[in-house]
């Protein structure tokens, strides 16, 4: 079966007409090459079948839950859906400014090749990723850095560093415990003091402090450092460029989004038209996580993937031995004590 025929498959709910044809759908993403994916691969596949026009906004993470919270406490929604954080779709603020897709979640609930969370009231999987440390693949000769311990290790291998600075430092302080030693297992709850001491050790080798993906990537093309913990998905995407630039899944944080409506979207319906598209849709999650290099919610997307993509993917053995998985619900309990600490360290 084509791309075409398989949406048109999925969606045979709906009917294009007239009116139809004039309605959309506001989604917010990251922008760069993350929203050109989901753009190609999503996006327009939907509106093809159905005549929705999805309008998309770049927002950072931070700025997608703040506008979110906003938006919903003057009632004056203009957004209808955005990618949240798997942390922190868990949180009660997620709750308080999201519809709960629990009863829409019901047709999705038996089906054999999706993960058993793709979707749940606190939203449908997009799909999972990690947060890691990429480097500059040609710059270190006599060998690659692999732990976080290497990326404080600014003799073996100099040049500049680059971490994220927005509302969860949490992967941030998490490098830095592992690279002074703390155990995988005995990560959390965070040692926050310690945290910080430990970059401070670094704090003169860092020379980007990014705050959006495209942030990243464009420091990484300008040389600005050597080492950094970026997202995977744009780790790919400056591979899928011809840069010189390999990561290590062993210093790895296993994250992901989740698709949420927000409360009182003036659009709501067509939301939840586009994300059952996308759960109904393996061929286009298998193309969106082939750009990205990210595991979606369908195993038959997995399957579709290319050979090299996934074996690019984490393995079970990754996952087992090295890649964190972080505690989601100390760190929504904690969430406000963290970014204290953190913004009255990074100034």
């Amino acid at each position: 079966m084509t791309f075409i025929a398989a949406c048109t498959a999925a969606l045979q709910f709906a009917v294009v007409s007239p009116a139809v044809a004039e309605e959309r759908v506001v989604v917010a993403t990251t922008g760069g090459s993350y929203d050109a994916a989901l753009r190609k691969f999503w996006f327009d596949p939907f509106t093809a079948i159905t005549g929705i026009k999805v309008v998309s906004v770049a927002a950072t993470n931070a700025e997608m839950r703040a506008k979110a919270t906003a938006m919903v406490k003057t009632g004056n929604v203009t957004w209808d859906l955005y990618p949240d954080g798997e942390i922190q779709a868990d949180s009660d603020n997620h709750k308080a400014t999201s519809e709960d897709l629990a009863v829409f979640c019901e047709a999705f609930k038996d089906r054999p090749d999706l993960v058993e969370d793709a979707c749940i009231g606190a939203g449908a999987r997009l799909f999972s990723t990690a947060t890691l440390m990429a480097y500059k693949s040609d710059a270190f000769p006599d060998g690659a850095p692999t732990t976080w311990a290497d990326m404080w290790d600014t003799k073996r291998f100099p040049g500049g560093r680059a971490f994220p600075n927005f509302d969860d430092p949490w992967r941030v302080m998490a490098a830095a415990l592992l690279a002074d030693g703390v155990a995988r297992e005995e990560l959390f709850p965070l040692d926050i003091d310690r945290a910080l001491a430990k970059l401070e050790t670094i704090r003169g080798d860092i020379s980007v402090w990014w705050k959006t993906g495209d942030q990243s990537v464009q420091g990484f093309r300008n040389g600005d450092y050597s080492i950094g913990q970026i997202w995977l998905t744009r780790a790919n995407a400056l591979k899928a460029e011809g840069r010189a630039i390999g990561w290590s899944n062993q210093a790895s944080f296993l994250v992901g989004d989740r698709l949420t409506v927000i409360k009182g979207a003036p659009n709501k319906e067509n939301a939840l038209k586009l994300i059952a598209f996308w759960l109904d849709s393996p061929d286009a999650q298998a193309r969106v996580c082939e750009e990205l290099l990210c595991t979606p919610p369908s195993s038959k997307a997995i399957t579709a993937m290319s050979p090299a993509a996934r074996a690019a993917l984490p393995s079970e053995e990754d996952i087992r031995d090295h890649i964190v998985i972080p505690d989601a619900t100390w760190i929504n309990t904690n969430a406000a004590l963290l970014l204290e600490r953190w913004n009255a360290w990074i100034r």
